[in-house]
């Protein structure tokens, strides 16, 4: 049995990503530029660029919408989380250190390609208020944004579905994959 506490990581090359992020300043754009740009960079990801050459630009993208539509600053730590994540690592961050948030990096950057973005929550509760607390942010950048809970009718899983991100629990992806 492995003692996953013991393990750790080099971050070294993540804390260079979050260099290449914090290079882009894209304070001084208006909402309409930024847009322009996410359309841009969603163009790039449609024809194949690859993800790690667009992660940076894509982060501060979202870096700056967050400020912008939320109000919030986002911290090193959910910025490191979310390159850890995109790379496919299992992330933890401790009660109120931001993981919603953190996961708004990855699933933008991820819905770049256009095949859609499933966010899993722990509840349908937390499905609601994540799409709806974050969809400000992904709204500023041209994508959007659904969820789905026990009481979404078959039209509304539809629309959720067919969102760039749909935020749901576990339990109702797996019953909606079984139904078909």
């Amino acid at each position: 049995m492995v003692n996953l506490k013991n393990i750790e990581y080099d971050l070294r090359p993540l804390k260079r990503i979050l260099e290449r992020i914090k290079g882009y300043d894209f304070s001084a754009c208006s909402d309409e530029v930024l847009r322009d740009m996410s359309k841009r960079l969603r163009e790039r990801a449609m024809t194949g660029a690859d993800e790690k050459e667009l992660l940076p630009e894509a982060f501060a993208l979202v870096y700056e919408a967050v400020k912008r539509t939320l109000g919030l600053t986002p911290h090193d730590n959910q910025l490191l989380a979310a390159a850890a994540m995109t790379d496919g690592s299992v992330i933890e961050l401790a009660t109120g250190e931001g993981k919603t948030l953190a996961a708004v990096f990855t699933a933008y950057l991820k819905a770049l390609p256009g095949k859609g973005v499933h966010v899993l929550t722990f509840n349908d509760y937390l499905a609601k208020r994540d799409a709806l607390w974050m969809g400000p942010v992904y709204g500023l950048l041209g994508i959007a944004a659904g969820f789905i809970n026990e009481r979404t009718d078959k039209a509304g899983r539809r629309l959720a579905y067919n969102a760039d991100i749909s935020y749901l629990t576990a339990k109702e992806a797996g019953f909606d994959y079984l139904r078909g």
